[in-house]
């Protein structure tokens, strides 16, 4: 049985227990989240070497860390190391994002270092594996997409992104429509050209219920990609990004009929004003599955600093109850990320999910700001670099004062405030 029937039948399993000791909450609340399906337990039944995560309502906001080749940059052993900094950094989640070198090789390698849950995006193997064949991308079977989905799930990948709201209605309403940037997702770029191309629907949403049985087979969460979301704010929330999600909230019902769980994708560019509304529509649409989120990104004009604009956006939309958000680092739009791209990344989105859980009210989120503000009180100088995001950066940073004789930094000095107010009191 997946997760979901066990659930259904009123039985805990392993993984739930395991993720209820991760939350600090009872097992029970995992069980029955999984049943309305307003939380996923993620974890592929052939990757026994991970701990599994759970997602969604009522549990601490998690991220995911991008990574992978291109057909510019194929150095595996660079990967690797971002995948050792993402965890070291606080991920949840590694996405492989690989479309350069052989693909199913680099899935493996980074299966086999990280700890942590993998997800792919199978239609990217395909297109590599075209491109290498000399073949174009419009000569893709759908026996090669689902043969690629097949081995995703075979090599143990716990979560994967398939873009199954692409079809020819939803596009049609961006064509209809028109947009500043048409389609900016990869995958959804790929099938759009494949059904104009071939004149046919989209294979992943035509025949969905054989997608079902290769998810359940391996217990691989689906993550309905948002193939249509918006690539810069002028085009957030027309009618060809609606209308996407129109389709996966009604594939949703679908697949938990299957016994398959559910998340779902979210844009992408968004101005501040709509995140809100945004993810309350996709709770809405999709009957309260868990939504992950790319950013969002309230402003396109900050290539450079889009971890920043992407922080700013993922607090908002966490708050507003996005459960998953995928970081986005200072090399968006410009460059694969470096190793300190991919660190600059995690932490603001890290800080994101922290301010998205004290507002959420999840249990032991404000205590740890209550915590750090005793530290700053007394002056507890390891305490504060050890209970911060990053202790490495707040280490580095720390100057203490000499001639406050430690009771502040090189900031204030004698006149910090917290120690004048010290003094105040012991006159008094």
């Amino acid at each position: 049985m997946t997760q979901l029937e066990m659930a259904r039948k009123g039985e805990i399993s392993e993984e739930m227990e395991i993720c209820a000791r991760q939350e600090g909450v009872p097992p029970e609340f995992i069980r029955e989240g999984v049943e309305e399906g307003t939380l996923v337990v993620v974890r592929n039944n052939r990757h026994d070497a991970v701990m599994p995560v759970a997602i969604g309502t009522g549990l601490k906001t998690k991220i995911n860390v991008n990574i992978g080749t291109s057909g510019d940059h194929v150095d595996v052993a660079l990967e690797l190391e971002k995948v050792r900094i993402a965890e070291t950094a606080g991920s949840d989640a590694i996405m492989d994002l690989s479309t350069g070198g052989d693909v199913g090789m680099i899935r493996r390698a980074i299966i086999k270092k990280t700890s942590l849950i993998v997800g792919t995006v199978p239609i990217y193997q395909v297109a590599t594996k075209m491109l290498g064949s000399k073949k174009a991308i419009v000569e893709m079977t759908e026996e090669d997409l689902f043969d690629a989905i097949e081995e995703n799930g075979k090599d143990g990948v716990d979560f994967i992104t398939v873009h199954c709201g692409v079809t020819q209605r939803s596009v049609g309403c961006i064509h209809e429509e028109g947009r500043v940037l048409g389609i900016v997702s990869r995958g959804g770029s790929i099938l759009e050209r494949w059904m104009r191309y071939n004149e046919k629907e989209n294979p992943l949403y035509e025949r969905f219920d054989r997608l079902c049985e290769i998810a359940a087979r391996y217990e691989m969460v689906l993550s309905l990609g948002d193939g249509l979301r918006p690539g810069c704010i002028a085009d957030a929330t027309d009618r060809g990004q609606v209308q996407e999600l129109i389709l996966l909230g009604e594939l949703t019902k679908k697949a938990r009929d299957c016994g398959v769980q559910i998340m779902i994708e979210g844009p992408g560019h968004v101005p501040i004003r709509d995140i809100e509304a945004n993810i309350r529509l996709q709770k809405s649409l999709c009957h309260g599955a868990p939504f992950y989120v790319l950013g969002p990104l309230p402003t396109d004009i900050a290539p450079g600093y889009d971890h920043i604009t992407a922080a700013i956006g993922g607090a908002i939309a966490g708050s507003a109850g996005a459960d998953f958000l995928c970081y986005v680092t200072p090399a968006e739009h410009l460059r694969l990320p470096t190793l300190e791209d991919v660190k600059e990344g995690t932490i603001a989105s890290k800080i994101a999910a922290h301010i998205a859980d004290i507002a959420k009210g999840v249990p032991g989120a404000r205590e740890k700001d209550l915590r750090m503000a005793q530290y700053r009180k007394d002056f507890d100088w390891d305490g504060q670099v050890e209970l911060s995001i990053d202790p490495e950066k707040a280490r580095a940073f720390l100057e203490k004062s000499e001639s406050a004789k430690e009771e502040g930094c090189t900031m204030c000095g004698e006149f910090c405030a917290i120690k004048l107010g010290k003094k105040e009191n012991l006159s008094d």
